[in-house]
Formats: structure tokens, sequence, C-alpha cells
């Protein structure tokens, strides 16, 4: 199993020191273990203390366009979008589309959310709820929250499913299939069963593999995800970026 491609990496424009380093750093490292391509996901608008600034986009894509000039890699122009609000809004406006290659959306605690209602249910509800045997409710909305976002938006990624967020994942990768989106199993942490894993492979989902890269050094460190695969015999034809590049949605724009 060959991994050819990491799709969600930060850099320093992950603020106050979240994304240790340049673009460049990144697209070196994937350069000297073999992959093929990455994708520059820095946190969305509406994290309180990580998020890109919108005005420091101009300066990302100046620096893909070097950091490819100088290594030779296949860089894509992302943002690992928040979800903000029970109805499935996420922290991306219409006019960001523009500068997307690529969409990854997760659910993250210290965000701007859309309301106090969806803060109360989004964010505290979770931080302080049980993430083992969540109430039939907050289950409830939670899932509800990723199929809206998921009806709504041209999401590729699925970052991180289930973490901090309890869902139906059986649920999510039903309309995961049915969009086209990616459920990411995330080299830093996986918060799915043995079962929810092989039932949302038999669901027909095509999964994608990321480092979720914090430091330049952890672009394409890959072996939890790879070690699971592998002893669950997940079939390598459902994961997008082993021995193979994934295709992302050409369609652009909100629904």
């Amino acid at each position: 199993m060959v991994l050819f491609g990491d799709y969600h990496t930060h850099t320093k424009y992950s603020r106050n020191n979240h994304g240790k380093g340049t673009v460049l750093e990144n697209a070196s490292v994937a350069v000297n273990k073999g992959l093929k391509q990455i994708a520059i996901t820095d946190h969305g608008f509406n994290h309180i203390f990580y998020g890109i600034r919108r005005r420091d986009i101009a300066s990302v894509k100046e620096d893909i366009l070097n950091a490819k000039e100088v290594t030779g890699v296949d860089i894509l122009l992302g943002v690992e979008a928040n979800l903000i609000s029970l109805d499935g809004k996420i922290d991306v406006n219409e006019e960001d589309f523009e500068f997307l290659d690529i969409l990854l959306m997760g659910k993250h605690d210290m965000v701007k959310t859309q309301s106090l209602k969806d803060w109360n249910s989004l964010i505290a509800a979770n931080l302080f709820g049980s993430p083992f045997a969540p109430s039939k409710q907050r289950l409830n909305k939670n899932t509800t929250a990723y199929l809206k976002a998921l009806d709504k938006y041209p999401i590729d990624i699925i970052t991180h499913l289930n973490v901090n967020c309890p869902t139906d994942t059986l649920a999510v990768a039903r309309m995961a299939r049915e969009k086209g989106t990616y459920i990411e199993i995330n080299g830093k942490r996986i918060a799915f069963t043995d079962k929810e894993l092989l039932t949302m492979a038999e669901e027909g989902v095509k999964f994608i593999v990321n480092s979720d890269a914090h430091q330049p050094e952890m672009v394409g460190e890959c072996n939890k995800p790879m070690d699971l695969i592998f002893r669950l015999g997940l079939p390598i034809s459902q994961i997008v970026n082993i021995d193979k590049l994934p295709k992302f949605s050409s369609k652009r724009g909100i629904n």
C-alpha cells in the first residue's frame, strides 16, 4: 500500500503557532516521502484562535506557486472549514470558492457559531456531554447538522468524524456516498469503532487517509490509518489516495 497524496496539512497560516511550518516546508517533506500531491488546508475562518484570515489567502496562493516550482509536487489550496450551525452552515462564503481547489469540513471547538443556540448545541453540549454515551437528542442534532452541510456544500472530505461530536456514522456515510464526499481516516485521531468502519465500507463510502499534520515532519505520516486498513481488510479500492490519486469535485458553490 503506497500513499500517493496527503490532503489535510496545516501551516503557519493556522494562527497562533498552531501550524508550525511553511507551505514550502510541507511540500519538501512530501517530496522526500514520495508523495505526488498534497493540500494546504488551514483552519477555517471562524476558528477564534487558529483560523486563517481571508486577507492571507493571496499569500498562501503565492507560497503554493513558489513551492510547486521549487519541489515539483502538486499542491492544492483548500481550507478545513468549521461546522457552525445546526442547519449545516459552515464558515465558507460563496466568494471563497473562487480560490478553493478542495474543501474539507469538520467540527471544532472554539469557533464562532451562527447563534448562541448553535454554540450551546454544537459546542457546549459536546464539550460537556459524554463522548461514549451521547443522548439520542444530541446524536440526532449532530448528525442532522452534518447531513445538512453535506447537502448544502460541495464538501470533498469530512475530517475526523465523531471527534468531540458523535454522530450516526452510517447516516453520514450514506449521505457522503450520495454526494461523492470522502470520509477521512485521520492520522492522529480515529473515533470510529471497527464495526462502524466496516459498516461504512459495506455501504460503499469512499475513504481518504490523511495525516492532519501541524508540523512539516508529520506530512504523510499515516501509520495508524494504514495499520487499521490492513487489520480490518478494508477494500483498497475504497481508499482513494492509496496506490492512486483521488478525484475531487469540480462543482463549486453553495446550494
